[in-house]
């Protein structure tokens, strides 16, 4: 176990941290020192259950040692190659292992370092072939209202929560969205996909109406995770795809949350019967041991920019560090061991006793709704008034102080255990919220 002494107040200023209201925390700081399995630990070695996976991405659970070995064993192999003009074995390895769990067709694997980069990698691609195609029109790129693609611009044009993109001025041009699917007053405290909401992905036939043929793609979540788990209504995406193909649009799944088991699947296209186009996805694609992305491109959209292009360069777009081969070998050993382990079944078989769990909290004070698929949920509080936010956060500092983690967005608590939870786990994170909720209730 190695000792991490706590640090002193000037060893904070250093570190402009993100997303994070950083007055509030260096005036009273919350540190992990180490983690291990389903806990972290603090300085003083104080148990904190990781109800998140860290943020959103430790599904298998923390310190995994088949994934450390494999990382030490590529530091000693190779510690950097580039792959631009020249491979080394772990990235084609670790490509062709993604391609083994992807839809079928999906199996051109393009490497990044995190879920922001692979989503403006999968815009730039689906650019790139429609002109590849013959459709160079098709420059217009359709997100959706409280989406969330990272934090590029490419990411923040496409996606639709409003703090993300105030501060930031312009934004990449051509860029429309959906309308949100959430609709509390018909569907509040659903279990798994609502019911009410798949006529929303008719809107994209009205932006048909006003753009015309210029709308390259469509990028969506299949589960919204970051603007407070808002689960698809029931053939919403089955809609989305048929209208997509109906007027020769790319279909993007940004899979960064839902993938690697969190709905029970190896992706959550698999979940809910839909198959994109494109697909991206990092957090658990290594456990989050070491950063990396990836976008999964089917073979028609590889085959019609490389094959189609003179030659030399066919897509002049790439990171130093696509395919990192420290990145790769954790990427291959943490598949392995969802395999193994068969996480994502093991999710499967968890779920009813975590939605259980979730909708006990239903009578609580200012629970306004309450909304889970997969091991993931969302339960929502009226907020303060005149404080938005506020009752959120201190149930975030009482459930830590608890010894239990938690996320929050707005007003929304956020929950996605790593896939190892066990039923003892979720009782101990619902109820720590129940007494926090109730605590916070005036």
């Amino acid at each position: 176990m190695n000792e991490i002494s706590t640090p002193r107040p000037n060893n904070l200023d250093a570190f402009w941290m993100p997303y994070t209201a950083n007055r509030a925390f260096k005036g009273a700081p919350r540190m992990l020192a180490r983690a291990e399995g389903m806990s972290y630990f603090t300085n003083d070695n104080r148990e904190v259950i990781d109800g998140t996976a860290g943020l959103w991405c430790c599904n298998a659970g923390h310190g995994r040692r088949e994934i450390v070995e494999a990382i030490q064993h590529q530091a000693g192999v190779m510690d950097f190659a580039p792959t631009f003009q020249l491979g080394h074995p772990i990235a084609f390895q670790a490509a062709a292992k993604v391609a083994e769990h992807t839809p079928e067709g999906l199996d051109r694997i393009f490497f990044t370092n995190s879920g922001s980069e692979a989503a403006d990698t999968a815009l730039k691609i689906a650019l790139a072939y429609q002109r590849a195609r013959g459709q160079s029109q098709r420059v217009r790129l359709i997100g959706r209202e409280r989406g969330y693609h990272g934090v590029g611009f490419g990411g923040i044009s496409v996606g639709g929560i409003g703090p993300n993109r105030k501060q930031f001025g312009a934004q990449l041009p051509y860029v429309d969205h959906l309308p949100h699917t959430h609709l509390p007053q018909q569907n509040a405290f659903s279990r798994g996909q609502p019911e009410h909401g798949a006529h929303l992905a008719d809107a994209l036939d009205n932006l048909v109406a006003l753009h015309g043929d210029t709308i390259a793609a469509v990028i969506v979540e299949p589960l919204a995770g970051s603007t407070g788990v808002l689960v698809p209504p029931a053939g919403y995406l089955q809609r989305l795809r048929e209208l997509c193909d109906k007027h020769g649009i790319l279909l993007i799944f940004d899979e960064v949350i839902t993938g690697f088991g969190r709905l029970g699947t190896f992706f959550g296209s698999e979940r809910v019967g839909v198959a994109p186009d494109i697909m991206t996805m990092a957090k658990g694609l290594t456990n989050a041991a070491v950063p990396m992305g990836a976008v999964a491109v089917h073979d028609k959209i590889f085959r019609a920019i490389v094959d189609e292009a003179p030659a030399g360069i066919e897509l002049f777009h790439g990171y130093t560090y696509s395919g990192h081969p420290l990145a790769a070998a954790a990427a291959v050993a943490t598949i392995d061991l969802y395999v193994r382990d068969e996480l994502p079944a093991r999710a499967k078989a968890m779920e009813g006793y975590f939605e259980d769990g979730a909708h006990s909290l239903k009578d609580l004070p200012n629970v306004i709704d309450i909304r889970n698929y997969g091991l993931v949920c969302g339960i929502e509080l009226q907020g303060r008034a005149g404080k938005p936010t506020d009752r959120a956060v201190r149930i975030f500092h009482r459930c830590f102080d608890a010894g239990v983690l938690i996320r929050t967005t707005g007003d929304i608590i956020a929950l996605s255990p790593p896939l190892i939870v066990e039923k003892h786990h979720i009782d101990r994170i619902y109820g720590t919220i129940a007494d926090a909720i109730r605590a916070e209730a005036a």
